[in-house]
């Protein structure tokens, strides 16, 4: 494999990256409502496309990821970056909300880039100084995540919703350009057939518990966390609120005030063990949704319940990594699929969960599945191995 000297602007740029890519499966969150009104069905059922981005993104993770250990990783990126910009296409000229979902379960599946930068980070940098640039290229992830929604939002609002995917479109042709001359040639070690690729990841599970429980507790908050986010957008348009995408893409404004504490949680695990970060993230998480639960009518109240809500989530997720990617330095894409594989078929789940919760229960009935999936956490957590 080759090595080279991870310079900041090469972080700074690899957190842009992440962060703008990623973003490209949370656009159609805010304009659930907008597309429901076009296509003329219910918003719980546009709402399904959130659901198909998020598997398809997971499907992406299990099937296309791991070949970042078999094959050229800039090339990798490239090649997929170039599929996401196709697939936003499409979505922005879908004439049905079938062609929406086809293509929404597509963009899932090609914008898992960021998976693929994150591994390329991980092996430029020093141990030493492995946590922190993970959390500087979260930074951007998450931030990318939480803004998308912002973005989409105003959007969706003043230009209508086709408008956002030819924007996203537009940013991708950009970024391949960009990425192109800026990403260093990372050769990878493996050099199996893919069936034989594939076949470790089963075996990196059987015999990694500690890869089986940080996979596991992150895929109950990205449970909690896609729940949130789906559900959201319902009961802040619904009254008392009545809130348009516009205003409703500001929530991720609030939310991006956690992301900004990846890089602390990230240098910290550097230095200790990041359990400790774990167990105070899935406690944030839970009184995050607490605050939801109680007070389900202040804006102040959820505004208030999102930071302490997504900073719980950023610091399970970071130091969760930061262990997975310490464990097999060779493997790091592999490890980095089967993580992100189950923590995204947690996030699928919650977004369906929450959806079938709204439809039976309400907004309470979201908030209690949201509560009692962290207390499964909170199981996980003081049970397993330390490590």
């Amino acid at each position: 494999m080759e090595h080279r000297e991870l310079k900041q602007w090469h972080i700074v740029f690899m957190a842009a990256c992440t962060g703008l890519i990623v973003a490209n499966i949370y656009y159609c969150q805010p304009l659930i409502v907008l597309i429901s009104q076009e296509f003329k069905v219910e918003e719980s059922r546009a709402g399904v496309i959130t659901f198909l981005t998020q598997i398809g993104y997971a499907m992406g993770l299990l099937f296309f990821v791991p070949l970042g250990d078999k094959i050229e990783r800039r090339k990798q990126i490239l090649f997929t970056s170039s599929c996401a910009m196709v697939a936003l296409l499409v979505a922005a000229n879908a004439p049905s909300l079938l062609i929406l979902e086809i293509a929404s379960l597509l963009i899932g599946f090609t914008s898992v880039v960021p998976q693929l930068i994150l591994p390329l980070s991980a092996s430029l940098a020093s141990p030493a100084k492995r946590g922190r640039v993970i959390g500087i290229v979260m930074s951007g992830l998450l931030i990318g995540v939480l803004l998308s929604r912002t973005l989409s939002g105003f959007v969706g609002a003043w230009l209508g919703w086709r408008s956002m995917y030819w924007i996203a479109a537009g940013i991708m042709l950009c970024l391949i350009l960009l990425m192109r001359f800026a990403f260093p040639v990372n050769r990878p070690s493996f050099t199996g057939s893919y069936g034989q690729l594939m076949k470790s990841l089963l075996t990196l599970i059987r015999e990694l518990p500690l890869l089986r429980e940080a996979s596991a507790i992150n895929a109950l908050a990205f449970a909690v966390f896609g729940m949130f986010w789906t559900t959201m957008v319902l009961h802040m348009s619904g009254p008392p609120f009545g809130y348009h995408s516009d205003k409703l893409g500001l929530f991720g404004l609030a939310a991006a005030a956690g992301a900004l504490a990846a890089p602390v949680v990230g240098a910290a695990a550097d230095k200790r063990n990041p359990r400790f970060a774990i167990g105070l993230g899935i406690a944030l998480v839970i009184t995050g949704y607490l605050i939801f639960h109680f007070l389900p009518h202040s804006l102040i109240a959820i505004i208030a319940g999102i930071v302490v809500m997504d900073l719980g989530a950023q610091a399970i997720h970071v130091s969760n990594q930061s262990r997975v990617y310490a464990l097999l330095p060779e493997a790091r894409n592999r490890l980095n699929t089967v993580f992100m594989t189950i923590s995204f078929i947690g996030t699928s789940f919650g977004s369906a969960l929450g959806l079938f919760m709204w439809r039976q229960a309400g907004w309470n009935g979201v908030t209690l599945a949201g509560i009692s999936c962290m207390l499964m956490a909170l199981l996980i957590f003081r049970f397993t191995r330390k490590g």
